[in-house]
């Protein structure tokens, strides 16, 4: 099929996504609660959801009453027994994939689950989202002229019993639909190199013969691979190896201290940055406008949300509210409660609304 009639095509799936988008910023506590009853049921003949009988739960008072605010080391030893092979423990299908990250205490990995639900419906459907909020804002966008130059993390993936477990972009990779890959570069054999070095000097000999139009990756990985291909080519700037490159789509750690850099090798004025937030937990928000760097708070990724008020945080006061009850310019710890098993869950990170119709987030920490 000529590149060109993929473009069209989707162009205009994509933005035909952005109506169902529509839906949850007019009506965002009620898709959200809606949510929140479809896990609940989903899980109600899991091990998790007969201590808690989430048969009965039938509000979000009863669930935040019944159900414990949990962190990693709350969950670490069902975590466990689910890799081990062990089934309907916290989420009723089989848990093949775990993504592994670094802890924040006692400097131990943690093992993530990753259902199929959770790689479709939100790292995936984020992916597709991503595009849908570009694409609309940005009509004249040739993205699907070329191919996406993605850049993940290292890893090999390990398998362990009838589990896989590794880098979170590493599984994303290992199990990206055919649409993603067909439109990415480099291909899965170099993008799964556990060699850095190795990796690196494959994906600057691949991609250089690309049409690449869109990068997506995290600054401080991308930058060192920017770099090398600008060394590589003898190139002073990117535009040189990729003329139709026209947006970076980041996310991982603060930009900022990395703008001007990227500004020096991608020096025209019309170039975009849209970020991303994300983790090995799901996927939260995405940039939604061209020229503002707040995040539109995905609300039907399978992902409930629940806020701690940082003022309270760790005290005999700590309060727990619902996404409805959110004020703009207070700092938040996020809790999540996932169609992959998590259940009322502190990921250990803070978040700033800087609105709530729609519900737009800074992250904070």
């Amino acid at each position: 099929m000529p590149i060109p009639i993929v473009n069209s095509l989707a162009s205009w799936f994509l933005k035909k996504r952005f109506h169902q988008i529509e839906l949850f910023l007019k009506y965002p506590i009620d898709v959200q609660n809606e949510l929140l009853e479809e896990l609940l049921h989903t899980a109600k003949n899991t091990e998790v959801g007969k201590q808690y009988d989430f048969a009965s739960i039938n509000s979000y008072r009863e669930f935040s009453e019944r159900v414990p605010v949990t962190n990693y080391e709350d969950s670490q030893q069902q975590i466990e027994r689910a890799r081990k092979g062990e089934s309907n423990i916290f989420w009723p299908t089989p848990i093949k994939w775990f993504a592994k990250s670094s802890g924040t205490t006692n400097s131990k990995s943690k093992f993530i689950p990753v259902s199929s639900a959770s790689l479709e419906h939100c790292h995936y459907a984020a992916s597709k989202d991503l595009l849908c909020m570009y694409l609309n804002n940005n009509p004249d966008a040739n993205l699907f002229l070329g191919k996406s130059l993605r850049l993940g993390g290292s890893k090999k993936l390990y398998k362990e019993n009838e589990t896989v477990f590794g880098d979170l972009s590493a599984i994303l990779i290992d199990n990206m639909p055919f649409w993603a890959e067909y439109s990415s570069t480099p291909n899965n054999e170099v993008s799964l190199m556990a060699d850095w070095e190795v990796k690196m000097q494959a994906i600057v000999d691949q991609t250089i013969q690309e049409n690449v139009t869109s990068l997506a990756g995290v600054p401080s990985w991308m930058l060192v691979l920017l770099n090398n291909v600008l060394e590589s080519t003898g190139k002073t700037d990117l535009f040189e190896i990729w003329p139709n490159l026209e947006v970076y789509f980041h996310g991982g750690v603060n930009f900022d201290p990395y703008i001007e850099q990227y500004n020096a090798i991608l020096p025209k004025e019309n170039f975009r940055y849209y970020e991303i937030y994300n983790a090995s937990e799901g996927f939260f928000a995405i940039q939604d406008r061209n020229a503002n760097k707040e995040l539109l708070l995905m609300l039907d990724y399978g992902i409930f949300y629940e806020f701690i008020p940082m003022d309270t945080y760790g005290s005999a006061s700590q309060k727990v509210i619902p996404l409805g009850e959110v004020e703009v310019a207070k700092n938040y710890a996020i809790v999540i409660t996932t169609n992959a098993g998590l259940w009322r869950y502190k990921i250990g990170d803070t978040v700033r609304f800087t609105s709530i119709s729609p519900f737009r987030i800074k992250v904070t920490g």
